[in-house]
């Protein structure tokens, strides 16, 4: 049977040590020193192994996630400024009850991590009730616009989804998924005039889990910024969807 390199490289250092013992011995001829320094590393050898396998191997491990954790959320980003944000913008306008919750939305520069917690915790309980009427023309034009706009996105939200890294991020893979799912629906109905009043409510169920799903990593990448890019936190809160006053333009106060 063929050994691995590390059982190999095992075998390579058991012997090693033997012949450096054994060196040891030919030069003082003390049988005594030998085992006493022998026992003495036998000794030492389970603190190296809790230093090198458990204490460093933590801390390599960590850094590995932190920086697996920062290209998540540079793909995140990505998504955001391709897809995330006017997709949140467009479900803003046909959300009858948006003003209740437009006050948890509208981020400030002086937020705290208790900020974000208590604006998560209140939007969990708001009731996402997305619906569309047929017999009104806005709601036509605006699921039209909302075709034409995710067919647009679809080779990038196809590269999204086969993204390994963003498959260890559950919650913001079922918003992927939602999203996906919405445009893939909204893809096959050519004629959208045209559709039975159970079809648009069927839309409007996968509109409400997309929008509900995409507000709360929206949140969360809000956070993100906050903590680690203040420039870009600035320039998110001067284009945040839900501001109807949000202009990327600065203007001096002074």
């Amino acid at each position: 049977m063929r050994l691995s390199w590390r059982a190999r490289l095992g075998v390579l250092l058991v012997a090693a040590s033997a012949v450096l013992y054994l060196v040891h011995y030919l030069i003082f001829r003390d049988v005594y020193q030998v085992a006493v320094y022998g026992l003495s590393d036998l000794a030492f050898l389970p603190l190296e192994v809790l230093l090198v396998v458990i204490i460093i191997e933590e801390i390599i491990s960590n850094q590995e996630k932190q920086s697996k954790l920062n290209k998540l959320n540079m793909v995140i980003g990505a998504y955001f400024s391709e897809v995330g944000t006017a997709l949140l913008k467009a479900f803003s306008t046909v959300d009858p009850h948006v003003d209740r919750i437009r006050s948890e939305l509208i981020v400030k520069g002086t937020w705290t991590g208790r900020d974000f917690l208590e604006a998560s915790a209140r939007l969990k309980q708001y009731d996402y009730s997305i619906a569309f009427d047929p017999r009104n023309p806005a709601v036509l034009h605006f699921l039209e616009n909302l075709r034409d706009f995710l067919v647009s996105k679809r080779e990038f939200l196809l590269g999204l989804l086969e993204n390994p890294t963003l498959l260890e991020h559950e919650s913001f893979s079922e918003q992927l998924w939602a999203v996906f799912h919405l445009a893939e629906e909204l893809a096959y109905r050519t004629d959208l005039a045209q559709l039975p009043d159970a079809d648009y409510r069927h839309l409007a169920t996968d509109s409400k889990r997309a929008y509900s799903a995409l507000i709360v990593e929206w949140l969360k990448y809000m956070e993100h910024l906050r903590n680690r890019y203040p420039y870009l936190f600035s320039l998110a809160l001067r284009t945040n969807p839900f501001d109807t006053t949000a202009s990327p333009v600065i203007i001096d106060q002074g």
